[in-house]
């Protein structure tokens, strides 16, 4: 299962406390300072299914800084904390609803949330009027960030239709992927990747009508298809009304962006081996998992793009 939208809450670590302490002759404060919050990085990969991370853990923070000690020795900074998240992602404050990152290139690396100053030890606080102080500061804070990460797929070709298409067992079949298979509607519940001489092949939900005023599965997949390079639009010839079924999800589409319809489309009349049908629908070829031929064919348009 592929997570495309979670929210998580970001911190930078705690600065350590200063410490209060006195010297065993004279009686002089040596009490160090408290070491400065680990920072958090925010870093991004090509790994598409990294939102997975966060299905069980969903605060993320740097260390926290090391208490100051005696001898006037300051604690060391906390240990900084890097979240590798997939391109694609977008972070969203969830408090504010405002967009405050969003990851368009494999590599990149943003200084997300900085850890909090580290308190001063008693020593800082000694003055002609107070030899011995018997106070040191709290660390600070670390900065926070709740946030939305909203990932749309940046894929090469994106697979679209109606429920029960044959999308998910193409993408099986193309890419050697473990997509969940079944005869009924909306067995895909999220997106689905492959790869196919190192392209990306995502399988998107089904689409029905309605769909982007939030029908069945709603908008949420409907994203995805934006960023996705080449559309292969699966037709199920078994329900012989391409028109409909065709027009029904290009309807949606452009009901949910208009630039979705000017992207390139390869149109397949799927599962063929079912029924015996003469395409004569736009340009498309028939296709089936069971028909090596076809198949074959189909690789060879891929490898096109």
């Amino acid at each position: 299962m592929l997570l495309d939208m979670v929210n998580v809450t970001f911190k930078g670590g705690k600065g350590g406390d200063g410490k209060v302490s006195f010297k065993k002759i004279g009686r002089g404060p040596d009490g160090g300072n408290g070491g400065r919050g680990g920072d958090l990085y925010i870093v991004s990969s090509s790994d598409l299914t990294l939102l997975n991370q966060f299905s069980r853990y969903t605060d993320i923070s740097a260390e926290d800084g090391i208490h100051g000690s005696f001898g006037d020795r300051s604690g060391r900074k906390g240990h900084d904390v890097e979240v590798v998240l997939p391109v694609g992602t977008s972070i969203v404050d969830s408090e504010s609803g405002i967009e405050v990152l969003n990851l368009s290139e494999v590599g990149q690396k943003f200084l997300f949330c900085k850890g909090g100053d580290g308190g001063l030890g008693n020593h800082e606080f000694a003055n002609s009027r107070n030899t011995t102080p018997m106070h040191a500061q709290k660390g600070f804070e670390g900065e926070q960030v709740k946030a939305v990460l909203n990932l749309k797929l940046i894929a090469d070709f994106g697979l679209v239709g109606l429920p029960n298409a044959g999308k998910s067992s193409l993408l099986n079949e193309l890419t050697g992927a473990n997509a969940k298979i079944a005869n009924y509607s909306f067995t895909t519940l999220s997106p689905n990747l492959g790869m196919f001489n190192g392209k990306v092949i995502a399988d998107i939900p089904g689409l029905i009508e309605g769909a982007s005023t939030g029908r069945g599965l709603g908008i949420g997949f409907l994203k995805h298809i934006e960023k996705v390079k080449v559309i292969i639009h699966c037709l199920d010839v078994t329900s012989l009304d391409y028109q409909r079924n065709y027009d029904t999800v290009r309807n949606e589409l452009g009901s949910y962006n208009r630039e979705l319809l000017k992207k390139k489309e390869i149109i397949l009349l799927t599962k063929s081996d079912l029924i015996n049908v003469k395409n004569t629908f736009k340009k498309s070829f028939s296709i089936s998992i069971h028909d090596y031929d076809s198949i074959e064919k189909l690789k060879s348009l891929l490898l096109k793009y």
